[in-house]
């Protein structure tokens, strides 16, 4: 009853009071680290940058970063800039793990950072994205920017002209091209790139072990492997459930072949150019990015 009620105050509050609230959390949450969680092993870097575009399963990135056992062996609490209205002039502050920068590769690039630092920005397979974007717009996600309008457009329309719309609305927002900036920019030993498949796949484990190491995180593994228990994909889904309203769905690669049709696809590749080939994507089987 208490999720239920908190699903419906989270679809039905203004945006000012939903960031209050998030930010209010954000910040008791970390209050309650530094009392209680003692630090064990400092983080060489002074920040750490969580990128990505959306449905990559920033969430679920989100609350492992949170979680104690991280900040044991880190030292470093989250920071959303979202909450503080973007107000910090590095964006996110020094010792914190700057979570959910949904940036072009070029905006992050000019954003401040300390020389010692660390980010990683996550892909996923691009009609993944439609189809998770189409699904999480029209039935769960957070009424903000342009949700609304959006959703009512989707609900107007069948499921395939939804997609058809959804697959330009999202072009037209620079999704496409965001994805297209990271994998395309010099390589460099501060940023790692990281396949949404490979990070929630039967691997995870040494994915999110190499992940940790590379943002200088070392967790011993059977540490890693009950954070990532108490994570799993099934048991964040019950959480959510138990509201209403699943904002994970499926998380499941390949979906898009349950959708897709000729039309949709050749309307996808229209609006993705060779995107497709530069991730290393194709219909069967998933390869490194292309250099």
């Amino acid at each position: 009853m208490f999720n239920r009620a908190m699903m419906f105050a989270k679809q039905h509050s203004p945006d000012s009071v939903r960031v209050f609230g998030r930010r209010a959390q954000l910040e008791a949450h970390n209050t309650r680290l530094r009392l209680t969680v003692p630090v064990t092993d400092r983080c060489e870097f002074v920040n750490i940058y969580h990128c990505a575009v959306r449905k990559t399963a920033s969430q679920w990135v989100k609350s492992v970063l949170s979680d104690p056992i991280v900040y044991r062996h880190s030292g470093l609490v989250t920071y959303d800039p979202r909450y503080y209205g973007w107000k910090d002039p590095r964006v996110v502050p020094a010792h914190r793990i700057g979570l959910s920068l949904y940036f072009p590769y070029k905006r992050f690039a000019k954003m401040p950072k300390p020389d010692a630092h660390r980010a990683f920005f996550i892909y996923r397979d691009p009609r993944d994205l439609v189809v998770s974007s189409y699904f999480s717009t029209r039935d769960s996600h957070t009424p903000m920017g342009d949700v609304l309008e959006v959703r009512a457009i989707l609900r107007d329309r069948s499921k395939k002209e939804g997609m058809l719309y959804l697959i330009d609305h999202l072009a037209k927002k620079g999704m496409f091209n965001a994805v297209r900036s990271w994998v395309t920019a010099p390589p460099s030993e501060n940023v790692r790139l990281i396949r949404y498949e490979d990070l929630t796949g039967e691997n995870q484990l040494d994915e999110m072990d190499a992940l940790m190491r590379h943002c200088g995180i070392t967790i011993p593994r059977d540490e890693l492997t009950t954070l990532l228990e108490k994570y799993s994909f099934s048991r964040m889904n019950d959480r959510k459930k138990a509201g209403g309203i699943s904002h994970y769905r499926k998380g499941q690669s390949g979906d898009w072949r349950n959708h897709f049709d000729d039309e949709l696809t050749e309307a996808f590749a229209r609006a993705t150019g060779n995107l497709m080939d530069r991730l290393g994507y194709d219909d069967t089987i998933t390869r490194t990015p292309a250099a």
